[in-house]
């Protein structure tokens, strides 16, 4: 997985993102899409370097590279070095070599995890224009290339760099999970030269569309989509159960401390009316420790993993149901 070491460059945490739009050549979509056809093995994930350059607020994504998949047993492998010795290369014979991100393949849309966020944490606070390539092989096989970016919110990073994640930091800093990632938006450029290539090759092919834009049938796509949502949502449950049991015990703590603090009291009110000293001190704290609070990053990871799937049931039903209207129209013009 994405464990990567953070690059050498400074850290810094700016008030707005510094990338308003994302430049990526045409080249670099293919290389990420044949990394997964030749690694990629169901929901295996696949991940590289992106590496460009920076032109105001526009990131302009150049060239990548894959990271080899290694198993846990190759000790002798070392990611930094890897990196370093790529990049180094790539500076030899003249192409940007600056990093600039790193890319990630999908498995129905299922990103959204505590991996993913260190991974882009690690890469944004230390190069701040830094972005995570999100590439769906699922959706690009229907016929539409899905490729999107994203990046961490200015309080997410702050949030991460103080490592508060608990019920009383989030609500603090105001994170919820529609305030996690923002979306960049993604310009493909290609040379005009590749323009006219692909123009020609265009013209030139024989093989007919394989994809069937009319088709009615939902495969399982649909299926498994919800299949999945059906499992976030039962890990949302158990998080907001273990959630309710902490209210509960710092419930029932707060009112055994007032009670004891309310018999103390009297006591201390009888002895003197009998002229006796009052009972020494003691600390509250250290008698009644208030439970753990649960981590709330998770319950947060969750939702927007959730709120992820529903987007991609709604987008998936709104074209079926737009083909099934076409169809009717198409089914009664006919008759």
């Amino acid at each position: 997985m994405a464990t990567r070491k953070e690059p050498a460059a400074s850290a810094s945490s700016p008030l707005d993102s510094p990338v308003k739009q994302i430049q990526i050549d045409g080249l670099v979509v293919l290389k990420i899409i044949k990394h997964y056809q030749e690694e990629g093995q169901g929901s295996e994930v696949v991940q590289g370097v992106l590496l460009g350059l920076v032109v105001e607020d526009r990131l302009e994504i150049t060239n990548c590279f894959p990271f080899p998949q290694h198993t846990e047993e190759d000790v002798e492998f070392d990611e930094v070095q890897y990196q370093m010795e790529m990049m180094r290369s790539l500076r030899h014979v003249n192409i940007d070599h600056l990093h600039v991100g790193w890319y990630q393949s999908t498995f129905y849309g299922s990103f959204v995890s505590r991996a993913l966020l260190d991974s882009q944490f690690s890469y944004q606070h230390a190069i701040e224009e830094s972005v995570v390539l999100i590439y769906d092989p699922i959706k690009t096989a229907q016929g539409s290339l899905c490729l999107k970016a994203y990046r961490l919110t200015p309080k997410l990073m702050e949030i991460c760099k103080e490592k508060d994640f608990t019920p009383e930091g989030l609500k603090k800093a105001c994170v919820g999970f529609e305030h996690m990632f923002e979306e960049v938006p993604i310009v493909i450029k290609n040379s005009h030269l590749i323009n006219v290539l692909m123009w020609d090759l265009q013209e030139k092919s024989t093989v007919a569309d394989k994809h069937e834009l009319l088709n009615l049938s939902s495969s399982n796509h649909l299926e498994k989509s919800l299949q999945l949502l059906m499992d976030r949502v039962d890990d949302a449950n158990q998080d907001i159960v273990k959630y309710n049991t902490y209210c509960r015990n710092l419930s029932k703590q707060t009112q055994q401390k007032q009670q004891y603090l309310q018999r103390r009291q009297q006591e201390n009110t009888q002895r003197q009316s009998r002229g006796e000293p009052a009972l020494p001190e003691e600390d509250i704290s250290k008698m009644f420790k208030p439970p753990q609070a649960p981590p709330r990053m998770d319950t947060l990871l969750i939702a927007g993993q959730i709120n992820n799937y529903c987007q991609n049931i709604k987008e998936f039903t709104s074209q079926n149901l737009g083909k099934l209207f076409m169809a009717e129209g198409l089914q009664g013009h006919n008759s």
